[in-house]
């Protein structure tokens, strides 16, 4: 997140003494990206965070392919994933490759028992059903429907959950999660063109300091194991930080639509971007207002990319007998576009009630179990006459 924030007391200098109350030194700790090179927060602990008393049981949580190889375009019912009590064995990995993996999740309890650190991946996490509180480490994000969560790799956190019906579109990249750079100008302000702006984020809020000391179970996710860890300090010991590393909210009804006399492409959509794939926001928003244009999008076709679009609500102009929570999935080498009878059907409209998610990737992805048993199988064929 290119935009400075500080919660919480810290010294005046960086890498100076800071005392406690009782006159011992606060334990700094920097939390970056890159090595040193990329965004970083600077962290004080009452506690040292590198505590650690056992390191315990490993589980071997990489998706495993069923279908390495796709050309068939595929519709998901999200919906069809059972819930789940806990947060992370609620997880269901659908879709994935080297680069990302796509993952739908349905937990019906808060996480009490334990912290979560994904050391592999940031966390894009897509609230469709569900309320609660993001906690971790840098302060809370309040969440509701509609939020985006990004959780940058290696953040300690919890979600404590207002709901027991919560759904979830998770997105782990292995790659940064930043905002579109042409959004951005050369110091990292959202410029006057783009579709949302510092004001919609989400920061962290109410830092919550625990000076607790006993046993405290952390589970990291890295290599695509999931290790048990003991840590002898609660992970939620810091007095104050500030940096530009960070989780932060956005929400995705802030997400102003980009339109034009005749139909915009995708990227118009675009909302976050890494060097491996694209999300994009689709949003209710006005047609195009040429008097001859075709609201409806052209014929298309996926060269270079797999094409993942995950519904959220209201009408689909361009599908047939699409739900909340489906996934279609138009992979690489085949064109796609709209069904039958939509693409005229659109004429003479004057606005769409959409809502969906999609994310682009420039690798073929491959299907897990999950995915192959929440597939309709027939919707390769929904475009015949």
């Amino acid at each position: 997140m290119p935009l400075y924030h500080k919660l919480g007391n810290i010294p005046q200098k960086r890498h100076t003494i800071f005392k406690k109350p009782d006159g011992g030194l606060h334990y700094e700790q920097l939390f970056g990206t890159i090595g040193f090179e990329g965004m970083s927060s600077l962290m004080y602990h009452l506690h040292r965070p590198t505590m650690v008393k056992e390191v315990g049981k490993t589980l071997d949580i990489s998706p495993r392919a069923t279908v390495d190889h796709n050309i068939k375009s595929r519709l998901l019912k999200g919906f069809e994933i059972k819930p789940a009590d806990d947060f992370l064995d609620s997880r269901k990995v659908v879709l994935f490759n080297s680069d990302v993996q796509l993952t739908l999740a349905s937990p019906k309890k808060s996480m009490t028992e334990y912290f979560y650190k994904n050391a592999d991946a940031d966390e894009l996490l897509f609230v469709h059903k569900g309320s609660g509180t993001l906690k971790t480490m840098l302060g809370e994000i309040n969440f509701k429907y509609g939020d985006y969560l990004i959780i940058p790799r290696g953040m300690i956190y919890q979600i404590h959950f207002e709901t027991e019906e919560n759904r979830l579109f998770i997105t782990e990249s292995y790659h940064p999660i930043y905002t579109p750079k042409r959004y951005r100008n050369w110091f990292g302000q959202h410029l006057e063109h783009a579709p949302f702006c510092e004001r919609d984020f989400k920061l962290p809020s109410n830092l919550q300091t625990h000076d607790e000391l006993g046993n405290f179970l952390l589970k990291v996710k890295k290599q695509g194991q999931l290790h048990h860890l003991v840590y002898a300090s609660h992970p939620f010991d810091v007095v104050g930080w500030d940096g530009y590393n960070y989780p932060y909210g956005f929400s995705i009804h802030n997400f102003e639509p980009i339109t034009g006399r005749i139909h915009q492409p995708p990227p118009v959509h675009q909302t976050f971007e890494t060097s491996a794939f694209v999300v994009c926001s689709f949003v209710p928003r006005l047609y195009d207002y040429h008097p001859q244009s075709i609201p409806a999008p052209y014929n298309h076709s996926n060269i270079d990319s797999d094409e993942v679009l995950y519904y959220v609500e209201g009408d689909f102009m361009s599908r047939k007998n699409i739900d909340q929570g489906y996934i279609s999935l138009h992979p690489a080498g085949i064109p796609h576009g709209p069904h039958p009878g939509t693409y005229e059907a659109s004429i003479g409209k004057s606005r769409t009630e959409e809502l969906a998610v999609m994310v682009d990737t420039f690798k073929p992805l491959q299907l897990t179990q999950a995915a192959m048993e929440i597939d309709d199988g027939n919707y390769y064929q929904s475009w015949l006459e």
